[in-house]
């Protein structure tokens, strides 16, 4: 996946909603957005109105950004969630939380999804016992996530574990704390999803 190296804080910004990419700061007054609400750039406190095309487009990128996809792999998903039955944009939703790398988030277990993204890169999540580090590899339920036997690791999951405590954890996660354990039973459903995700702008943007 390719590398965004800009300020992160910038991102927010630019959409005008929290995506939480720097962890416990984005809960604190140094918030970049809380500080200053408005776009990045000299014109960035021009308000101007988004056409729909405009919307729907904004609300693609901040999903894409929310998650760390690219645009193709981010249609891919689509294309996935259009042949699976039920909805296509929860489904789409559905896809997006079973990534590995969000599941370790969820969990609490890493202040931002980009931390555990990093994690699974380096090798530290083992899923059903076997190493992965795909941090897109999508868990299904019944799977037990574990990290690697190791003191530091131990030290630093607990350390991410306390900064992440006022996150809740999701209801199709269960997480044992003690012996750094997540199990997932079942799938994710529309309410425990970004409540602020207007899925079905995505669809419309999509279906043209």
């Amino acid at each position: 996946m390719g590398r965004y190296l800009s300020p992160k804080c910038r991102i927010c910004r630019r959409i005008g909603a929290k995506l939480f990419l720097k962890g416990p700061r984005c809960y604190t007054d140094k918030c970049a957005l809380a500080r200053r609400p408005y776009a990045p750039g000299q014109h960035g406190r021009i308000r101007s109105k988004l056409s729909n095309y405009g919307l729907q487009l904004r609300e693609k990128q901040k999903v894409k950004r929310m998650y760390g996809v690219l645009e193709r792999q981010f249609r891919r998903y689509f294309q996935i969630a259009q042949r699976k039955k039920g909805v296509t944009g929860t489904v789409l939703l559905q896809l997006l939380e079973c990534r590995l790398d969000n599941v370790v988030y969820q969990s609490g277990f890493a202040t931002s999804r980009p931390q555990a993204r990093q994690m699974v890169r380096h090798n530290w999540v083992y899923v059903n016992g076997k190493r992965v580090n795909i941090p897109s590899y999508l868990v299904k339920p019944g799977d037990e996530i574990t990290f690697k036997n190791d003191d530091k690791v131990k030290k630093n999951l607990k350390d991410y574990k306390e900064l992440s405590k006022k996150r809740p954890v999701p209801l199709w996660l269960v997480v044992d704390e003690d012996n750094f354990k997540i199990k997932v039973v079942r799938l994710p459903e529309r309410e425990d999803m970004p409540a602020d995700i207007k899925e079905q702008m995505i669809v419309e943007l999509y279906s043209k």
